[in-house]
């Protein structure tokens, strides 16, 4: 993953904020001066922040779950648009639908009228219909593909939020903290740094801006992937040589004793309701496998989290153990029915 360097982020104007009158107290450690009446932002501290967002992400995206971007502001729309296709994830360009996480079904809905739409022009029902009625479903699916287009293929709550401007996001960010979605976000000197759990200290009006930021956001991403696909095909040749089997069964066989003095661990964001931060509180705590937090108590997850961090106090931990057997007991298909099926993770 190449590194952005100092003097790229400068030429690309990202070191510019708000008007001082304009700032937010809380983004104070980001900011490295005021000069001529607009605050410059730290780009030495955007790096460090990029980075951690970056290495976040990759991880994210290599666990297979998808990543939504949020950019519905005029110089942003299209190079997100742009950017995001290329690395095949969910982004929304046009206006925010309210309930987009939080109701997640009814979104859902829409997207299957709009499929709906298609079959009905591929097996002729659609040229039975009247002139009239052939127009308005027209403007119907034009309507769906404008606003839920790009989120057709998300058939489950994303696995983390990228927003461009928190402050016009703001019904956005809400819904992802209300889900505990990790939110990634550009933030501007104007803007509340306490509501992202990833931010990237950034100039988020700027095209030239935008576009840097997010060809390294997409970069990483793309690298996720990369190694999910590899990590499969490796699988899928372990599979088809039966030599290969049994001289790993040997390997594992002789290893068998140093595995067991290791930790096991397991990545505990595939529970819906699980971020990153709630799943590093319970890793602490000594819950590190699927196969624990089912044996686990709902409600001492529940103080974990609370000392952990205020901002995991309002997290549901009652389906926690349930998800959790699931997983420890292999049965996925079973465990995304049931997410697919149970709004945010809470039944």
């Amino acid at each position: 993953m190449a590194k952005v360097e100092v003097k790229q982020l400068l030429e690309a104007g990202v070191h510019f904020g708000h008007l001082t009158r304009k700032w937010n107290p809380n983004m104070a450690p980001y900011i490295y001066m005021e000069r001529n009446g607009i605050h410059v932002i730290n780009l030495y501290k955007t790096v460090a922040k990029l980075d951690e967002a970056k290495e976040a992400l990759t991880k994210i995206a290599a666990s297979g779950r998808k990543i939504l971007f949020v950019a519905t502001k005029k110089q942003a729309k299209d190079i997100v648009a742009e950017k995001v296709a290329s690395v095949n994830m969910p982004y929304i360009t046009e206006r925010w639908p309210g309930g987009m996480l939080t109701n997640f079904v009814t979104i859902r809905k829409a997207v299957k009228k709009m499929a709906m739409i298609d079959r009905m022009k591929k097996d002729g029902t659609f040229l039975t219909l009247s002139k009239k009625e052939r127009l308005q479903v027209d403007r119907l699916r034009a309507k769906l593909e404008k606003n839920l287009g790009s989120i057709s293929e998300m058939t489950r709550l994303p696995g983390a939020l990228f927003v461009v401007d928190t402050m016009r996001e703001h019904i956005a960010v809400k819904e992802a903290q209300k889900l505990n979605i990790p939110i990634f976000a550009m933030v501007d000197t104007n803007s509340d740094p306490r509501d992202v759990d990833y931010l990237i200290p950034s100039n988020d009006d700027a095209s030239k801006s935008i576009d840097i930021i997010m060809s390294q956001v997409t970069e990483a991403v793309a690298e996720g992937l990369q190694e999910r696909k590899s990590e499969k095909q490796s699988e899928k040749e372990g599979k088809s040589s039966a030599k290969a089997e049994v001289t790993k069964a040997k390997i594992e066989k002789t290893e068998e004793p140093k595995k067991e003095s290791a930790v096991k661990t397991d990545d505990l964001t595939k529970i819906e309701g699980v971020g990153p931060k709630a799943a590093e509180a319970l890793a602490a705590a000594g819950l590190n496998t699927f196969a624990q937090i089912a044996d686990a108590d709902a409600d001492k997850m529940k103080t974990i989290l609370t000392e952990a961090s205020s901002r995991l106090s309002h997290l549901d931990t009652n389906s926690w153990p349930k998800q959790a057997k699931m997983a420890a007991e292999g049965k996925w298909d079973e465990l995304k029915v049931w997410q697919d099926n149970v709004k945010g993770g809470v039944e």
